[in-house]
């Protein structure tokens, strides 16, 4: 498969990018030491992010509040309140189960598991059961059908009549869902690149084309305590004591973080085929930025201590390469012994030599130059636009 790879090393001062369930900074174990560690995931919404704020092409959310919008929009096309919203909850319960104990308690219309959208997809789903529902022309029996699924009790005759109904409606309400591609959406990128399990059903599923690694340290890291005192600034005069005390664990470090994109695959009918080549070349762009540019933390919906720990920095070096075949290969293993130079003299130089030694030598090995058709660094060859114009050049 022809893809790009990213390779990033990245210095990260004092904070808290991605903690675990007890506010630590989370590790892993690698090469008989702990190194600092970020998930993938963490990283991977960061870019999400920072790419809808640069392109109009993604637009993708997670949610469970997924009804309300489908009646809206049915409601703006064709139907009437009832019958909206319940055709949106049918709608819903192909995507996920509904969560009755929401509704009952709070009034809330959500499904149980989060699902992965957009305001496109939800808009071309209504749009399509609009259209076949038209083709039944049929409301007076739609209506019906509403009022008997919201019946607690139903005679022998009901039961019967509703069950045809459902056999006559329940199968458009499938085919709207299923007969919305990524070949008709342009504001969903973001579906194509990181994916979508639909565990209700496979047929909705998406399978991502980007791939990422959980970020680790080069390095031994230890994480240590920051003690902190609130003073109370209405305390009396003569008291003593702080207005509050405590501790929050940090870390600092230097990060090798690896990103893939199998170009091949956002080519095809089931990513952006229908996207225009220079379309798909902005999404591809953008991805790389918001890739080299977002850090967990940085967003509203994730503080990551950024007011208190401000960890938003550049990488200090980025290898990226596009082969034409094979598959992406991490350079981890240069950080296999962890790098260490002494005290006071950094870690940037000596992991950034690493890196290229690794490079080197699966080269010569493993011949992994053998497919490789653009290769490009910052800041040795290229400033971040020239960076991406060199790679982007190679999509098609």
């Amino acid at each position: 498969m022809k893809h790009l790879e990213l390779h990033i090393l990245q210095s990260v001062p004092v904070t808290c990018l991605n903690r675990d369930d007890l506010g630590s900074p989370k590790t892993a174990f690698f090469g008989g030491v702990q190194r600092a560690r970020v998930s993938s995931q963490s990283w991977k919404r960061a870019i999400r992010e920072y790419a809808h704020e640069i392109s109009p092409y993604f637009e993708g959310k997670r949610s469970r509040l997924i009804i309300e919008p489908l009646k809206n929009k049915l409601e703006v096309l064709e139907l009437g309140e009832s019958e909206a919203l319940f055709a949106a909850k049918k709608i819903a319960e192909v995507i996920g189960k509904l969560d009755a104990d929401a509704e009952k308690k709070t009034g809330t219309l959500r499904v149980k598991t989060v699902h992965y959208t957009s305001v496109g997809e939800l808009q071309a789903i209504a749009e399509k059961f609009i259209e076949e529902f038209r083709k039944l022309d049929d409301k007076q029996s739609f209506q019906k059908y509403c009022d008997l699924s919201a019946k607690e009790t139903l005679e022998s005759a009901e039961k019967k009549e509703l069950t045809a109904l459902g056999g006559k409606y329940n199968p458009i309400i499938k085919k709207s869902v299923k007969a919305v591609g990524m070949a008709v959406l342009k504001d969903a990128a973001d579906l194509s690149l990181f994916g979508r399990m639909v565990a209700n059903d496979h047929s909705l599923t998406i399978e991502g084309a980007a791939m990422f690694n959980h970020p680790i340290s080069t390095h031994k890291v230890d994480n240590e305590l920051d003690f902190f005192a609130a003073v109370d600034d209405w305390q009396k005069e003569g008291e003593s004591g702080a207005g509050m005390t405590g501790t929050l664990e940090f870390n600092s470090s230097v990060y090798y973080r690896f990103a893939a994109l199998n170009l091949s695959m956002l080519a095809d009918k089931e990513h952006l085929a229908s996207m225009t080549l220079d379309e798909r070349k902005e999404v591809v762009s953008t991805f790389i930025q918001a890739t080299l540019e977002a850090v967990p933390g940085m967003t509203k919906s994730n503080s990551g201590r950024k007011n208190s720990m401000n960890g938003y920095t550049r990488p200090a070096y980025v290898l990226g390469i596009i082969r034409d075949k094979g598959h992406p290969v991490q350079l981890i293993n240069a950080f296999e012994q962890p790098v260490w130079t002494g005290s006071g003299k950094g870690v940037i130089d000596s992991s950034i030599n690493a890196l290229k030694k690794e490079e080197e030598q699966l080269n010569k090995t493993w011949k992994l130059d053998k497919h490789q058709i653009a290769r490009a660094t910052i800041p040795e060859d290229k400033d971040i636009d020239g960076f991406i114009a060199e790679l982007v050049n190679h999509v098609e």
